[in-house]
């Protein structure tokens, strides 16, 4: 049996009138022919079940991007205007969740927004808006151009020598897309920054002392997962503890 991967989904609003819970289809092809798992849709929101039922009904965890931001008061800040929109029901899931995950060894990558909530479940905090800092260059996605245009390779990110990414991506340069407005300000105490934009925008982080794999990336690398040499080893090393969890493997806990 292929693992079972929640792909923590977003709240849409179909003809102004009817609320869904979803998932980006590039989302679940990633599941599906990267990680070599069952993708499965967790609405984005904590009423439809507990902490413990959510994540024995998954073996790992995938938490996407998504248009709305993770709430300033998240991280001790007033909201702004700068800050856009929010959707505190997918903050009360996975906030939470994310912090369970880390203290348990259970799988989780995130994405994105993901990444900002990664980021501030662990004491991070953001800023609304990178590209109004000095010195920093615009990350959002291009708002014109086909999908391949908007989703291509942007801009360098550099790693840490030895860390857990490099040795994971096979070299201390890799080279991604950019489609984010907000990153991370200061990172919280276990928030372990591994990659950096040439701008000096946070990419890429793990938590420390987290027993098992819990890295996030501030890219897009469900965009043709499975062909990318940047996602197909982060997606395969992500998908192989998905299912060394489900076959029961624990990783010992951080001393």
């Amino acid at each position: 049996m292929r693992p079972v991967i929640g792909i923590i989904g977003n709240s849409y609003l179909i003809n102004d009138e009817y609320t869904v819970h979803a998932a980006g289809t590039l989302n679940c092809e990633a599941v599906r022919d990267a990680a070599r798992g069952v993708p499965l849709i967790v609405p984005a929101a904590p009423c439809y079940g507990t902490l413990d039922e959510v994540m024995v009904a998954c073996d790992g965890f995938l938490f996407t991007g998504g248009r709305p931001n993770v709430h300033p008061e998240e991280y001790g800040e007033a909201a702004t205007e700068a800050h856009g929109a929010f959707d505190r029901d997918r903050d009360r899931l996975a906030l939470p969740l994310i912090r369970a995950l880390a203290r348990t060894g259970q799988p989780f990558l995130a994405i994105c927004r993901g990444f900002q909530e990664m980021a501030v479940a662990f004491g991070s905090t953001l800023h609304p808006e990178i590209r109004d800092l000095p010195g920093r260059d615009n990350h959002r996605m291009p708002p014109d151009g086909t999908l391949e245009e908007k989703f291509a390779l942007r801009h360098d990110v550099a790693l840490t020598p030895g860390g857990t990414f490099a040795r994971l991506l096979g070299g201390e340069v890799v080279r991604t897309n950019s489609l984010h407005g907000q990153g991370i300000d200061r990172p919280g105490p276990r928030v372990v920054v591994e990659g950096r934009a040439p701008d000096g925008t946070a990419e890429a982080i793990r938590i420390d002392r987290a027993p098992g794999f819990a890295l996030g990336v501030q890219w897009h690398p469900e965009w043709r997962a499975a062909a990318d040499p940047v996602s197909a080893p982060l997606f395969t090393a992500f998908g192989a503890a998905c299912r060394a969890w489900r076959a029961g493997e624990r990783p010992a806990a951080a001393a």
